[in-house]
């Protein structure tokens, strides 16, 4: 008579060393927030590398990638001057308005280019997600990079209009520097909310150059704030851009901005950049399942 096998419960560390792997639930919330801005920090140079990697996808290190990303914006500036020229049929036009044209769709296209790189900056990243451990905010944060790299070689271009226009240069003048400051940071949150929402709705890229084309045509770059008639006044308030658009314009006319202006371009910059940076930190840990 044989005698009965004994069976034992299957366990993992029987296979091979003895060591137990424990499987949690997966939580999403939070991380330590000065431990991973200080992770941010530390990894900023990796940023600022796939930044230029970007570039240099886009030929951005040669004579005529340079210069492409110059008449680029510039090209739409003058087809918007004209298209509005041609409607007013050479009425009376606002002095010195190619320059605020200029200016304005320069910086627009500053923002527009942290979305629309942004947004598909996590889902591109699937690989290094899965196989790197880094702050995720670092992939949204070199989409701003990068647009503000495409950003300054338009000052060079903006500079003989500015001066072609007769426009001055004073103490007013150094408003851009903090204006542009809280306009970096609205990108920051912009491409942060919408890389973090296009890993849950995949169509967002597909919808967002509409989205940015009617934000454009309701912000103060194509006429001026002050010629706003009273009844579309509100979108101006509603309008995330159009508090630091303005300050941006009078800074460039070499006026004081408007506190009001200022007031609700800090609002909106601070309060997107901040919103949108915690949403973003709260759902990072589930992008590898999403991906």
């Amino acid at each position: 008579m044989s005698t009965p096998t004994i069976s034992r419960p299957h366990r993992r560390e029987d296979e091979f060393t003895g060591e137990r792997h424990v499987f949690v639930p997966h939580n999403v919330g939070l991380p330590p927030l000065r431990s991973y801005l200080s992770e941010v920090w530390r990894r900023r140079e990796f940023a600022i590398e796939l930044a230029r990697t970007k570039l240099r996808e886009q030929n951005f290190d040669t004579v005529f990638g340079q210069l492409w990303l110059v008449l680029n914006p510039l090209l739409m500036a003058l087809v918007y001057f004209l298209l509005i020229d041609i409607v007013r049929a050479g009425g009376h036009r606002p002095p010195h308005f190619l320059a605020h044209l200029v200016a304005g769709i320069f910086v627009f296209h500053l923002v527009q280019n942290a979305m629309t790189v942004g947004v598909r900056s996590v889902t591109k990243g699937g690989r290094l997600i899965l196989n790197s451990a880094f702050p995720r905010a670092l992939l949204p944060l070199s989409a701003v990079i990068t647009a503000f790299m495409r950003f300054l070689p338009t000052i060079v271009v903006y500079i003989p209009i500015h001066i072609a226009s007769g426009l001055p240069v004073n103490q007013n003048t150094l408003w851009v520097i903090p204006i542009l400051a809280l306009i970096l940071f609205m990108s920051t949150g912009l491409a942060m909310l919408v890389a973090a929402t296009q890993v849950y709705f995949r169509d967002l890229s597909n919808f967002l150059p509409y989205m940015l084309r009617i934000w454009l045509y309701i912000s103060p770059v194509l006429y001026f704030a002050a010629n706003v008639p009273h009844g579309y006044t509100w979108l101006l308030k509603i309008n995330p851009l159009a508090g630091l658009l303005t300050a941006w314009s009078d800074a460039l006319f070499g006026l004081r901005p408007e506190p009001g202006s200022l007031a609700l371009g800090l609002a909106w910059g601070l309060g997107i950049f901040l919103a949108a940076g915690l949403f973003f930190l709260s759902r990072e840990r589930e992008f590898a399942v999403r991906l």
